[in-house]
């Protein structure tokens, strides 16, 4: 934990809090920046959005949402190649993500900057993690819905856990990003963790349906596999913006920049939420490394 300057750290298990700590002047009250881990925030909502009609299927075409693809190469790209990092689409997340956001940054929507970029295979061909799978389903989300993504969010799913506090959604040219602007308190990541630990119901509710949890951690495709095209970004699974470690144990995992993490063991009913500002997240298997620490403190706690 010195190690990977971690800012706080939550165990949980059988809904009871084991260890909690915050440190740099953190509390219960600090809401700490998702980065990556709001990805699977996302997840969610499109499964919910599925489920209540507003978005037909995954296997729908991108550009029956977005009008800015119509005509252009990521037109037919369906739904579920986003959600699994598996879209083809010619971007590169360490080279061109800079170019993205300034061309963002300096007011071009989104959708129209990623329509420029081709498609480099067909998609569920390999699987590369781009964060603009992300934000374009955060912008089918949006179009289908009629909602924002922080507006969508609080009715289907802030309001429906138990959230103890209010969560910020980063804003750029006035829509959400989708691919890591959340901000929330350690206990409250405890409580999505915990309605995907409990196959989408929350005391009693099914707030996302049992298929859509279960369709997210499948990681049964080549592309979807731990190590997957030999890419230092794939080994670790990966469903529908979600991560899954090679076990026995059914754990899932979000996992966002600098060192932030939900890690859930279903077989030992273990969540773990650990955020962190750690410089050093690039270096040689660092996720791996975590799932260990994880693994060794679930396993301690059965």
């Amino acid at each position: 934990m010195r190690d990977t300057k971690t800012s706080a750290m939550l165990v949980v298990k059988d809904d009871v809090i084991k260890y909690e700590e915050y440190f740099f002047g953190g509390d219960q009250n600090t809401v700490f920046s998702s980065n990556s881990m709001g990805k699977s925030f996302v997840s969610a909502l499109m499964g919910i959005a599925i489920s209540e009609g507003a978005i037909d299927s995954v296997d729908d075409p991108l550009g029956k949402y977005i009008p800015e693809f119509v005509g252009t190469e990521l037109e037919s790209i369906p739904i579920k190649a986003c959600l699994q990092m598996a879209s083809g689409i010619d971007f590169d997340e360490d080279t061109d993500m800079s170019g993205f956001s300034l061309r963002t940054l300096m007011g071009i929507p989104a959708m129209k900057v990623i329509a420029r970029y081709g498609v480099q295979e067909e998609p569920f061909t390999y699987r590369r993690y781009l964060s603009i799978n992300t934000e374009i389903l955060g912008q089918v989300i949006k179009n289908a819905t009629g909602q924002g993504l922080g507006t969508y969010m609080e009715e289907k799913l802030w309001k429906r856990i138990g959230s103890e506090h209010d969560a910020y959604w980063t804003l750029s040219n006035g829509t959400e990003l989708a691919n890591g602007g959340l901000s929330i308190s350690l206990r409250d990541y405890a409580r999505f963790a915990r309605l995907y630990l409990n196959e989408g119901v929350y005391n009693g509710e099914q707030v996302i349906s049992k298929d859509w949890v279960r369709d997210s951690f499948d990681i049964s495709a080549d592309y979807s596999r731990p190590g997957a095209n030999d890419d230092g970004y794939n080994a670790i699974g990966y469903g529908y913006q979600w991560w899954v470690p090679e076990g026995e144990q059914g754990e899932f995992m979000a996992i966002g920049v600098y060192g932030q993490f939900i890690y859930v063991n279903p077989t030992n009913r273990v969540i773990i939420v650990k955020v962190d500002a750690d410089p050093d997240f690039m270096s040689k298997n660092y996720e791996l490394k975590h799932v260990e620490f994880f693994r060794a403190i679930a396993d301690g706690l059965s």
